[in-house]
């Protein structure tokens, strides 16, 4: 017998909280006011990422046409009155991002102090940005992704990684608009909210080196061809303190603890709501049977009649494949949960990506319900890292397509009293 609640549907109701979390960081909302007054002279507006085509929107809401470029996703496009809308391939690069990102790099040549470059940086500009480090073919970059993708590393190693094999990355896009004055504006998908791993920092000084990439190679077992170790020796990785970053700024305006913030206002009227946090990281599945045993523990104290309990978090889980499955972090938490609490009663739970894309997936995550393991074959679908594939199955997908920002993971667990 499921429970009754003040909450008479449950997935709607979790539905409306990460819909609410994605409301909040949408640029249109958010980022004029961030922006100073428009420069008088030369102004070239760039960027990379899921959300950069919006806020490139946004930025000629509130200025007007702007020259400039900027890359994001298949799909993720908008329309910009002057600002150029370039897509290409995430979150493994193509031939379209290295196109764009020369582009860009020809936008910046021959700048002079009296010029202004506004920078939109987003998640997934790691991918879109891409300008493969002298020695390095575009071939090799996507090998090299692909294993990062596919190791289970945290996202700051991975972007670590990313950072040395680039032309761009680790504030080589700073130095080269230098001696122009640029304004950064992001919006942050990864945990602690680093300016230096949003996308890979462009426009951030990076003090990481060469030696640090070998031992995140080595401490995840990631293949790499030759010429990524070759090129290590070359790094172009611009460190804190360099003068070509002495005109840059860096701004976040946007970041996950104002997601979750707003998904908690939104539910305080009709649950007690826990924030376990905005920078969970670890591996999907077992972050999800902690997350598990923590409301079962919950769901055994509470007494008929009392509120029911809601836990909020974000930040960046990972999924080290093994099989060949269709899966995503989200969609695997989701997966691993619904095993652990192994249909009780009175636990719901939805975990979605902001961006609307879980992995590789058009899809932003899943719902999980009491009802989720009627189907068999669960853990044969986790095993084989086919989490997708099992939530298409069971029609309990979340399908949200471009959000068109991209503030991290949700997660959210709905805990009802008995009857």
């Amino acid at each position: 017998m499921i429970p009754k609640s003040n909450i008479p549907d449950p997935a709607r109701f979790l539905r409306s909280l990460f819909d609410r979390a994605v409301e909040v960081a949408d640029p249109m909302r958010s980022l004029a006011g961030f922006l100073p007054e428009k420069p008088k002279g030369r102004v070239l507006v760039i960027g990379a990422g899921k959300a950069s085509a919006r806020m490139a929107e946004a930025v000629e809401a509130a200025w007007g046409p702007c020259d400039g470029l900027v890359i994001t996703r298949y799909g993720y496009g908008r329309p910009c009155q002057g600002i150029e809308i370039i897509e290409a391939a995430h979150p493994v690069p193509d031939q379209a991002g290295v196109d764009a990102t020369q582009r860009i790099l020809q936008l910046l040549d021959g700048l002079t102090e009296d010029d202004f470059v506004l920078a939109l940086v987003s998640g997934g500009a790691s991918a879109l940005l891409c300008g493969p480090a002298q020695g390095m073919t575009l071939a090799e970059k996507q090998q090299v992704n692909a294993a990062l993708l596919a190791s289970g590393a945290p996202i700051v190693a991975m972007n670590t990684v990313r950072k040395h094999l680039s032309q761009v990355k680790g504030g080589q896009l700073s130095a080269a608009s230098y001696p122009a004055r640029l304004l950064a504006l992001m919006i942050s998908d990864v945990p602690g909210d680093d300016p230096a791993f949003i996308g890979s920092g462009p426009t951030v000084g990076d003090a990481t080196t060469p030696d640090d990439v070998r031992a995140i190679l080595d401490r995840w077992a990631i293949p790499v061809p030759p010429s990524a170790r070759a090129v290590l020796d070359h790094s172009g990785v611009v460190p804190p303190g360099d003068p070509r970053l002495s005109r840059t700024e860096n701004v976040i305006y946007a970041a996950p603890a104002q997601s979750l913030a707003a998904a908690a206002d939104l539910a305080a009227p009709l649950a007690d709501v826990r924030t376990l946090g905005d920078r969970i990281e670890g591996e999907a599945r077992d972050v999800a049977r902690d997350q598990a045993a923590m409301a079962r523990d919950i769901a055994a104290s509470l007494k008929s009649g009392d509120r029911p309990v809601l836990l909020l978090s974000g930040g960046e889980l990972t999924v080290t494949r093994t099989g060949d499955g269709v899966g995503g972090p989200n969609a695997e938490f989701c997966l691993a949960l619904a095993l652990a609490l192994n249909g009780h009663p009175q636990i719901y739970a939805l975990a979605c990506d902001t961006d609307g894309v879980d992995g590789a997936a058009e899809v932003a995550g899943a719902l999980v319900s009491p009802r989720t393991l009627q189907t068999p074959g669960a853990a044969e679908a986790l095993a084989r890292n086919d989490a997708h594939s099992w939530f298409a199955k069971v029609g309990s997908q979340v399908v949200t397509g471009p959000t068109l920002t991209n503030v991290n993971d949700f997660r959210a667990i709905l805990i009802l009293p008995p009857e």
